[in-house]
């Protein structure tokens, strides 16, 4: 494995580019839903600090969700970035419903609720269009040709720039694409998520859509971290759950000894790895901190070979993992895992 020099914050890396007709992007991308209560309360203006941190140290693509924080994301966004939009893509996921009190109560992505819903989005955020739109759910309820036809509509109007989709399946990314070119899923995807690899990863290379990784930490879980307290919601993760930590806990172990092995930290190690598992992959990061941020982008120091990357699946592999990513009733819920 080779190193790049220390990271310095303005070092210069190849971008990517999301699938063959989707915008280039930065290797990494800075995942906003932590910063709205998501896993525990956070500081608002440590938040902003961190987005201005990421654009400054050369990421240009922000993931948020109308839905984060019933709204305050996206405002949480739009402040943070007054005078400096141009220098940022906005991938934003919609269709989730909350309820007064927080609850979830299911996915709407009727054409004119998607309509609807952008027309919130771009005021709180503050901006004439988004760059990637997509629905964060597969509505049981609606075709996703409509959904995608309604997205391709407002890319005609010039509200949204490009087409994305998130956690579905092989069948429903074809049929989406051929009502509209997609430039990227989203979906889980790092060292004991590996679930898209079997199926979903080629119809994406065979249709050339690129991936948005997010969760490539387990939500912290490979770093050490554990739920916060009662609004963190990963208290409800089973991989989380007390029975299942002490399993979890021999991976978590075998990823920070390999990581030290290779002067880094397990958190680089686990993107790294993502990284190097195709030029279409770009991993979306959730740091709510400067430290975590500047933490993550060590990742780009590494270089890891094929050889390098078998070896760290080895180490910490995805069969052993003790627990699924969401409970039974999302997991059924999820396209993507049918």
């Amino acid at each position: 494995m080779e190193a790049h020099p220390a990271y310095t914050g303005c070092m210069t890396f190849s971008l990517r580019r999301l699938g063959d007709r989707g915008p280039e992007v930065f290797p990494i991308a800075l995942g906003c839903m932590g910063m709205s209560g998501m896993y525990g309360e956070a500081d608002e203006s440590e938040s902003v600090a961190t987005i201005h941190a990421a654009i400054d140290g050369g990421i240009n693509l922000l993931d948020t969700g109308d839905f984060y924080g019933m709204g305050h994301n996206e405002m949480l966004l739009g402040r943070a970035l007054r005078g400096r939009r141009d220098k940022v893509l906005l991938s934003v996921k919609f269709g989730a419903m909350r309820a007064p009190d927080g609850a979830w109560s299911g996915v709407d992505t009727r054409p004119a609720a998607v309509k609807n819903f952008l027309a919130y989005t771009l005021t709180r955020l503050g901006t004439d269009h988004i760059d990637i739109y997509r629905p964060s759910r597969l509505d049981p309820a609606v075709p996703i040709e409509e959904t995608v036809g309604a997205i391709a509509d407002l890319v005609r109007a010039g509200w949204v720039r490009y087409v994305g989709l998130s956690e579905v399946g092989a069948a429903t990314i074809r049929r989406a694409h051929a009502v509209h070119p997609v430039s990227d899923l989203q979906i889980e995807y790092g060292l004991i998520s590996r679930g898209p690899e079997k199926a979903i990863f080629p119809a994406l290379e065979e249709l050339g859509i690129g991936v948005t990784a997010y969760g490539v930490l387990s939500r912290g879980l490979l770093a050490g971290s554990r739920p916060s307290g009662r609004k963190d919601v990963r208290g409800w993760f089973p991989r989380f759950r007390a029975e299942n930590l002490e399993r979890n806990q021999k991976l978590i172990d075998a990823l920070r000894e390999t990581a030290a092995a290779n002067n880094a930290t397990p958190a680089q190690l686990a993107i790294a790895w993502v990284l190097a598992r195709g030029g279409r992959i770009v991993p979306v990061i959730g740091a709510r901190t400067r430290r975590q941020l500047e933490d993550s982008l060590g990742a780009l120091r590494l270089r890891l070979s094929a050889e390098d990357a078998a070896r760290i699946a080895e180490a910490v592999p995805a069969a052993a993992v003790a627990g699924a990513r969401y409970d039974e009733a999302q997991m059924r819920a999820l396209d993507s895992e049918r």
